[in-house]
């Protein structure tokens, strides 16, 4: 059993204070999550997470010009410098003070800090310097505001810079000495805090804007008229406001103000959710939308001009605006309340998620963006669960209903409920996807439901205390139930008789989880215990302690350290592995536990989060912090010199999961709610206060070589290559096991000796082949080629895959994702250029009506997903949907072929 899962991504949430910016060719945002930094790619729709960790929330980054230094910082001052190509940490720095802005020059030579209301500026640090004591070397401090700095902006030749204050003024400044006296103003009259100051692109005005919605011009100008022959006076010259300007917003302020010189664009964003765009200095409306009802936090604009970045911190909401075009390149906005339950699809390409807000998110694991939300569930969302087959999933609600969603048309099309109105905590779904199972806190019993009519079929009753948690296994449809009354149950639900036998465990059970198989179920108590039971045997066959192994963290009240705490010491979510030899295990504390099941001992354990800002993240106490009134972190040392608007706590008295997640108002703890391996069983999940942590084995460093020998070299193996031996330069890549070797031998064998090399390679290598090739695929240009190879594998060895599933699972799962990624690329392609492709055929005079017998091919095809849908429509479904619907390969055309063939009367019958 490998345990080298690392961090790859952060799903779940997008944004959550802080600046977002472009990257310096403007195709990636780059946006602060909490103590972490995601990057969305918006070219080739992906996004990743940086690995390393802040000790509190970001509040401010950048990135230089050149895109190769990235700068966070987090609320107490301290900063990490990053290389953003090879994503590696070069340097941690601690500037002891609370930073609000900082800005990387154009040249890239120096960048300039706002640290409360002096401005630093400083060196950066250069490849061809000796970094090995200061990689940060500070050059001055420039002193003159009597508030906190808002804002810094440079001048384009870097040689100026322009910051803004909450003391009502902007003030410029040289970077040379030289420039000194042209650099000593002031810029006042606003008569609220100034939020942004920019230069024109010809550096001769200075725009100012402040909190109010005022806007002032500034010119280089002077009060008399000189002759054009005289040396004008430089002492007679000074800055001026030359135009005023007011947005009028109806009692709205500004929150955050930016300015693209190049276009002349000046873009506002409000407290009322409302942005606008103005283009100066002829201060001409160009558009006005609105985002939202909640206070627009950050705007960035890219390089060109044409996107827009908006991020709103109180719903953790992100998107990038075309504004030329008024439409949308990103709109994401991640959970606003705690995640409850996680569940994988079937195929391991999608992660649903659901939460206290009562809604369900279905996120991307490769691009990491939410495809769809289902907002039908009136109250918090306590579990969802994929059936096996079939793109249906189901979900339990504390609204008292459990409700089936179709994936293929986003839609609720059934909903279960009970003849009381209770309120369901779990969920289990049978294999076959005919039967429905919930419990609940508020009675003993267990409802079930079919599928197929929507009805209650039974309710299985025997426990003594309430239903904790409901299990099925994935083989043989047996139900497994836990309790509070410290019993596990076994249910046949098909038999005839449902009698059955209690396991007894000797303590209240919080979580349950059976191997793949059905043959082992394992359980954790609130004893912190993990109690692995035989289901046929009836018996107990292993006890796992974990108590030793749980990190629980102190909180900031605290007195002791956490080593003497008792709190949370167990387990509230584990999940069996696919091979069923680990188990990964979370609860209400800051550790993910990988376990050994056979030697029942700890592989590896995982820290969920190191952000200080949460309760349960700090392991030792501080006794110069504590004081007689309590921790000094918890004193508000602002107090009245603060902001009104950041005063008010809209925030439930007692509420622990409630408020504004961007402030931490409430002190979050730190919980792990739902873990879950994935089904391609190279990744597992983990639903915490951060958001949705993606942990996957890295496949590519690891040198594992198979059955290797002293003559298999990669120059042996390029040699066999170069003469023509492929299927020895093939077996020999693959056992060394190098993915860049076997990448090389596979795009190199010509098409037509295909189908001979896959009827003679060894079956020892097929595991390997289809898992490269389902990789390989997902990111090759090579459609034809890739579908030419499975087709040749599954034709070759297709009975000895059927024989031996438990070997091929991981890897038919990712060819399974490939297929249906390229159906529905082809299908979307096709209804797109259907016209075209009628008209060119149209005027070759081959066709008399318009059509084709494969258009015609093509066409059956969409209309079987729904004949009542238009073409736009069901291209519409497509292009938002990561619709796995479409499965398998034409074998006589050799085309894909769509298997959705769907009666419309009994179409709900049809997707179990």
């Amino acid at each position: 059993m490998r345990s080298d899962y690392e961090f790859t991504n952060l799903l779940g949430t997008v944004y959550r204070r802080g600046n977002i910016l472009f990257s310096s060719d403007g195709t990636q945002l780059i946006s602060p999550v909490g103590n972490r930094v995601s990057v969305f790619d918006l070219i080739n729709n992906k996004s990743f997470t940086f690995e390393y960790e802040h000790r509190k929330n970001i509040a401010s980054l950048d990135i230089n010009k050149q895109g190769t230094l990235l700068l966070s910082i987090d609320e107490d001052g301290r900063a990490i410098l990053v290389n953003f190509k090879s994503r590696q940490v070069l340097h941690h720095f601690n500037f002891k003070d609370k930073c609000q802005s900082i800005k990387f020059s154009p040249d890239g030579k120096h960048f300039a800090l706002g640290s409360g209301r002096f401005i630093q500026i400083w060196k950066t640090p250069d490849v061809n310097e000796n970094r090995q004591f200061a990689p940060f070397i500070r050059q001055r401090v420039q002193a003159g505001h009597f508030q906190d700095v808002t804002s810094l902006t440079w001048s384009y030749d870097s040689r100026f810079i322009i910051s803004s204050s909450k003391d009502l003024t902007a003030r410029i400044w040289s970077l040379d000495s030289e420039d000194k006296d042209l650099a000593s103003m002031t810029f006042a009259g606003h008569r609220d805090y100034v939020m942004g100051a920019f230069f024109s692109a010809d550096q001769e005005k200075i725009y100012t804007v402040s909190k109010d919605g005022a806007l002032f011009t500034w010119e280089y100008s002077s009060k008399e008229e000189e002759d054009d022959d005289d040396e004008p006076d430089l002492s007679k010259y000074s800055w001026r406001i030359s135009e005023k300007n007011f947005f009028f917003q109806n009692h709205a302020t500004v929150k955050c103000v930016t300015f693209h010189a190049k276009s002349n664009m000046l873009i506002v964003g409000f407290s009322n959710g409302e942005f606008r765009l103005y283009e100066l200095p002829s201060f001409a409306l160009l558009q006005q939308l609105s985002m939202g009802q909640n206070p627009v936090n950050t705007v960035s604009v890219n390089e060109t001009g044409e996107w827009l970045a908006f991020g709103s911190s109180s719903l953790g909401q992100l998107l990038v605006y075309e504004w030329q075009s008024e439409s949308y390149i990103l709109k994401q906005q991640g959970h606003f309340d705690a995640l409850n339950d996680l569940t994988y699809s079937p195929d391991g390409s999608r992660v649903v998620t659901s939460s206290e807000d009562g809604k369900i998110k279905i996120w991307d694991v490769v691009s990491g963006f939410c495809l769809a939300t289902f907002e039908e569930h009136t109250s918090s969302v306590t579990a969802v669960q994929f059936a096996k087959r079939g793109q249906v999933l189901f979900s339990a609600s504390l609204d008292g209903t459990v409700r089936a969603w179709d994936l293929i048309r986003y839609r609720n099309f059934r909903t279960f409920t009970s003849t009381d109105r209770i309120q369901f905590n779990c969920l289990a779904v049978d294999p076959s996807g005919e039967v429905v199972c919930a419990g609940s806190l508020d009675n003993f019993e267990i409802h079930v439901w079919s599928v197929q009519t929507g009805q209650l079929l039974d309710t299985l009753a025997g426990h003594e205390g309430p239903v904790s948690c409901l299990a099925f296994s994935q083989e043989n449809g047996v139900l497994a139930s836990a309790s509070w009354d410290k019993t596990i149950r076994i249910w046949s639900i098909f038999a005839r008789s449902q009698q059955v036998e209690p396991l007894e465990v000797y303590s209240d059970i919080v979580a349950l989880t059976i191997r793949p198989d059905g043959k082992h179920v394992a359980a954790s108590t609130i004893r912190g215990q993990i109690s692995i039971f035989d289901i046929e045997e009836g018996k107990q066959i292993g006890n796992i302690d974990c108590r030793k192994d749980i990190i629980s963290g102190r909180y900031l009240e605290d007195r002791f350290t956490s080593k003497s705490s008792e709190r949370s010491k167990f387990f509230t979510s584990i999940h069996y592995s696919f091979d069923g030899m680990a188990i990964i295990a979370g609860g209400n504390n800051n550790s993910l536990c990988l376990y050994d099941v056979t030697n029942e001992v700890l592989l590896r354990r995982f820290i969920v989060s190191q952000n200080m800002t949460l309760n349960g993240t700090q392991e030792f106490l501080n006794s110069s912090k504590m004081t007689e009134a309590g921790a000094l972190d918890l004193i508000d040392e602002d107090a009245e010199n603060s902001d009104l608007e950041d005063r008010i706590d809209s925030s439930l008295p007692g509420s622990r999961r409630g408020g504004d997640m961007s402030t931490r108002r409430t002190r979050p703890e730190i919980r792990v709610t739902a873990v879950q391996f994935s089904p391609t069983a190279n990744a597992f999940a983990a639903a915490s206060t951060e958001g949705l942590l993606i942990y996957s084995l890295d496949n590519v460093v690891v040198f594992d070589p198979f059955d290797l020998d002293i003559d298999i070299t990669p120059q042996n193996t390029i040699a066999s290559l170069t003469n023509k031996e492929y299927l020895n330069s093939f077996v020999m890549s693959l056992r060394l096991n190098e993915v860049y070797l076997i990448n090389k031998v596979y795009e190199s064998i010509p098409v037509s000796e295909i189908p001979l090399i896959c009827s003679n390679i060894p079956v020892v290598y097929l595991p390997r082949i289809l898992q490269f090739v389902g990789d390989f695929s997902m990111d090759s240009p090579h459609i034809e080629f890739n579908l030419i190879w499975i087709k040749s594998l599954f034709s070759s060895h297709g009975s000895y895959i059927n024989d031996n599933k438990h070997i091929f699972g991981s890897s038919m799962r990712s060819i399974q994702r490939f297929l249906s990624r390229i159906a529905k690329d082809a299908v979307v392609a096709s209804v797109d250029n259907k016209y075209t492709y009628r008209f060119l055929s149209g005027t070759d005079g081959k066709l008399n009506d318009g059509s084709s017998d494969n258009e015609t091919e093509f066409t059956s095809a969409y209309e079987a997903e729904g004949a009542s849908n238009s073409d736009d429509d069901v291209a519409m479904d497509v292009a938002e949907s990561e619709d796995e619907g479409w499965e398998g390969l034409d074998k006589k055309e050799n085309k894909l072929s769509l298997s959705a063939e769907i009666d419309e009367s009994d179409d709900d019958k049809d997707l179990i």
